[in-house]
């Protein structure tokens, strides 16, 4: 104890509550399990980001060059150091997940980063944001009549065009992590169990990622910088899609597992008042056990 221990017990002491509340383990336990959860959130939400991110650089390789590269370096440099990084701090003031205290203990030798969680990053969040940001690239192409192997550069027909596909290509990677972010605010729960406007500044890092994408597709000055182009009103559309569709495949998939979680476990826990019962019937033994009839004496 802290107020109450001597000073020798408390040198010698793991833990040391200073309120001299039991309880405050517990508290502490949810704290740190939520800690580690947030760590993990954050991992994801960075790591599905790496796959949109290369695979236009292996279209175009694979291509021999065919395909157009689909995305800049300055289009990366953006995405990393300008429209990922709030929300993913924002991430980290996420609060515990619904269930946090059923879990068991995590084994001592476990890694933060799991197999489970590589293949939600870059199998599920991943792959959905390359395809639609990569869709989004082709549909802007093909708009333009373009075919494989047609000259895009400075100066040919389609150059402009170009421009508005890997803004296009941009664009969605962006709306792609709106998606993410919202889909890795919890890892087994839904969205509504949580909240959608419990984590305000996970919102205002979203805000600041659009106006940021904004002002470098629709500002002259960032324009030339940057290499975009004002985006038509229907490919606008489309790209405002790619939130929904990201987020909406995380959480079927984790409706899924839950569904499944559900199926493993039919047994339903005691009740409280049924738990109550048998602690005092385990204190009290000779109390409910059946009692033998006595002999008469003669």
């Amino acid at each position: 104890m802290g107020r109450s221990g001597t000073d020798v017990a408390r040198e010698a002491a793991t833990m040391v509550l200073t309120d001299d509340n039991f309880a405050t383990i517990v508290t502490a336990i949810e704290s740190g399990r939520r800690v580690y959860d947030n760590v993990r959130k954050f991992i994801v939400y960075i790591f599905a980001h790496l796959v949109p991110e290369v695979v236009p650089f292996a279209v175009f390789a694979l291509s021999a060059g065919a395909v157009p590269l689909p995305l800049t370096v300055l289009h990366i440099l953006a995405i990393d150091l300008g429209t990922e990084t709030l929300p993913a701090l924002a991430l980290g003031r996420e609060r515990a997940e619904p269930g946090v205290m059923n879990k068991p203990p995590r084994k001592g030798t476990q890694s933060v980063i799991s197999r489970d969680m590589l293949i939600r990053s870059w199998g599920y969040l991943g792959v959905v944001s390359a395809l639609l940001s990569m869709g989004a690239f082709f549909y802007v192409l093909w708009r333009a009549g373009w075919q494989p192997g047609d000259p895009t550069a400075p100066g040919s027909e389609l150059h402009d065009d170009y421009v508005t596909a890997t803004t296009a290509t941009f664009a969605g990677i962006v709306t792609c992590q709106v998606g993410t972010a919202f889909a890795a605010r919890t890892d087994h729960a839904s969205l509504r169990a949580i909240g959608l406007w419990t984590n305000p500044l996970l919102l205002i890092g979203i805000a600041f990622e659009l106006a940021f994408t904004a002002a470098l597709i629709y500002l002259p000055p960032l324009q030339g910088l940057f290499g975009t182009a004002a985006l038509p009103a229907d490919v606008i559309l489309l790209i405002m899609t790619f939130p929904v569709l990201v987020w909406g495949t995380d959480e079927l998939r984790r409706a899924e597992r839950r569904r499944r979680r559900a199926r493993r476990q039919p047994t339903t826990l005691p009740s409280p008042q049924d738990r109550a019962a048998g602690t005092n019937a385990a204190r009290h033994p000779a109390q409910d056990a059946p009692r033998c009839p006595s002999k008469r004496t003669q």
